[in-house]
This record gives C-alpha cells, sequence and structure tokens, in this order.
C-alpha cells in the first residue's frame, strides 16, 4: 500500500472533527470472505489464506467498524476447510466483527431451483456457526448472492420462508456502490505491477462512493418523511477495499456517520418495509421500497466509464 491513501485518510479524519453530532447512521457489511475472486489455491494455501485475512483485518481493526461479514464457506477447497476455515473465521470473529451465511458458493438462484438454493445455504452454514458457538454466539444473518431473491412471487416466498424457518435474519442492503467492478479492474492493476494505475483507481473509486451517498442520502430520506433512515453498506472483502476502505471510512465519518451493528441499524423502522419488487437482478432495498411505494426507482451512479470499460476488457 502506498502513503497517499493513508494521507488521504488522514485529511479526512481531520475534516470530520468538527462534526457536531452524528446523527446519521450505517452498518458496514463486507461479503464474499475469505476473500472475494481469490485464486483457489490462494485459499486452500494455509500461509497465503491467513496473510490475506491478517491484512485484512489488521487493517479494520483500529476503525472500530462493527462490521458484519458474511461468508461463503465452500470458497476453501474441502481438504483443507475442516482446519483452515475456523482459523481465518476466528480472526475475523476474535477481531469484535460478527459472520453470516452468504451460501457455500455464492449461488445464483435465478439458475437454480428453490431446493438447490437453500441446500447451499445449509452447506453454507456449520463451520461458521461452530466459530460463533464456542464464542456464546449464534449465526443468524443471511445475505442473498447478487442480492438475488427470487425472480417470481412464488420463488421469492418459497425462499423466505425457507429462511425463516432456519431462523435467518436476512441482511438488506441500502447504499450499493458496485464495488467489485472497481476492484476487479483494480487486482488487474495489482497483476501488472501498475502502482500508477491502483492509485488512479482508488482515487476514482473514493469519488465514486461520495457520488453514491450523493445520491442515496436524499433517496432515503423520502421514504421516511425527510428523515434518512440507518443505512447498510454493501461492500467485499478484497485488496481493493483492504487498501482504501479506511479512505470510505474517513469519508463517512466526515458526512456525520456513526458506525453501528448491524443489529442496531436493523431495528431502523424503515427495515420492515413491505417488499414487492419481484424481477431478475439485485438491487438496493430503498429501490424495492420505492417501486413498492409505487414511485419510480432513480438509480444510483454507475463507476466512470473508463472503470466500465476496463473490467469488460479484462472480465
Amino acid at each position: 500500500m502506498t502513503l497517499r491513501p493513508i494521507l488521504i485518510a488522514a485529511v479526512l479524519l481531520a475534516l470530520a472533527g468538527p462534526v457536531a453530532a452524528q446523527q446519521r447512521t450505517v452498518a458496514v457489511t463486507f461479503d464474499d470472505l475469505p476473500y472475494q475472486a481469490a485464486d483457489e489455491a490462494d485459499l486452500c494455501d494455509p500461509a497465503k489464506a491467513m496473510s490475506m485475512t491478517h491484512d485484512f483485518v489488521d487493517m479494520l481493526r483500529p476503525l472500530d467498524t462493527h462490521a458484519a461479514v458474511f461468508v461463503n464457506e465452500g470458497k476453501v477447497c474441502a481438504e483443507n476447510r475442516d482446519e483452515l476455515l475456523p482459523e481465518i473465521l476466528g480472526v475475523w470473529l476474535d477481531a469484535g466483527l460478527d459472520l453470516g451465511n452468504h451460501t457455500a458458493s455464492h449461488i445464483n438462484i435465478h439458475q437454480n431451483t428453490v431446493e438447490a438454493y437453500l441446500a447451499d445455504v445449509d452447506a453454507g452454514a456449520p463451520v461458521s456457526r461452530a466459530a460463533l458457538q464456542e464464542r456464546g454466539e449464534t449465526l443468524k444473518y443471511f445475505r442473498h448472492p447478487y442480492l438475488f431473491t427470487g425472480e417470481t412471487p412464488e420463488k421469492k416466498a418459497a425462499i423466505a420462508a425457507g429462511l425463516a424457518e432456519r431462523s435467518y435474519t436476512v441482511a438488506p442492503v441500502t447504499i450499493d456502490n458496485n464495488d467489485w467492478m472497481f476492484a476487479a479492474v483494480y487486482r488487474q492493476a495489482e497483476a501488472a505491477g501498475d502502482e500508477a494505475l491502483k492509485t488512479r483507481i482508488g482515487e476514482a473509486y473514493v469519488a465514486h462512493m461520495t457520488a453514491a451517498l450523493d445520491h442515496f442520502e436524499p433517496y432515503s430520506a423520502e421514504l421516511t418523511g425527510g428523515r434518512e433512515p440507518a443505512q447498510v453498506l454493501l461492500l467485499h472483502a478484497n485488496s481493493l477495499n483492504r487498501d482504501w476502505y479506511p479512505q470510505i471510512h474517513a469519508l463517512y465519518l466526515a458526512r456525520g456517520y456513526r458506525f453501528v451493528s448491524l443489529e442496531e441499524a436493523l431495528a431502523d423502522p424503515i427495515y420492515s418495509h413491505a417488499d414487492d419488487y419481484v424481477r431478475a437482478a439485485g438491487i438496493s432495498w430503498l429501490h424495492r421500497w420505492t417501486q413498492t411505494d409505487g414511485r419510480p426507482i432513480r438509480w444510483e451512479p454507475e463507476p466512470p466509464q473508463w472503470i466500465r470499460d476496463a473490467y469488460k476488457a479484462g472480465n
């Protein structure tokens, strides 16, 4: 990691100081643990997997995010899973972070039956559940891969019923932002050893996250009579956020946010809002609720064209 991102974070943290009252709240969530888009070989190599884990958690530890992280247990190869995955998850839990189920394989509900989907939910739970139970906690949160909840009313209802039978609380997302696209381009720059390009991508990412907040803050208030609800931010565990999340964290501080647990955020009344959205798409719950209320969706900003072009070229 270069010094420039650290300096940017320091400036933003300084700007956060004068905020008199932090009325805004956000729960930070990271998906695709143990590590997004990591090579399978790396996640089956104990030294590499633990190094990636420690690097990310060591970045988060001093920031006091109260984050929840969502695990794809099947990403760690079967021959090492029973020993390696508990060690990986223990690092996250020992840093005060919560765990949720993200299915075993990051399954696409739109390409599978309800039965196959729920089987993958079950396969994604045992190691996480055991790690939590060792610490006197329970596995209660579930995050839909791709934010897909079912492309027909019948499928959506059946999945929701299956998750309820398993005592899961679905973790919605209000601030969605395409960080995964920036991350893919960032990995390309890493592979090429191009530090200047990494910095350019990181700075574009922070600017994009600023634009996302500019959009979602007033948009969310339209659902609550002018009050901004507690937000849930979706990010992913990857090298981009390993290097640049501190700047995102500082950005939120500068805008008066207090970082809260997912449990506290979901206590906001907005999360009891009806959700009638049924399509083959994964979108922010703010959009779902807006459509349910009969109002037109206003989409968030897209990443810059050069990021989209680089992503398409490399994927």
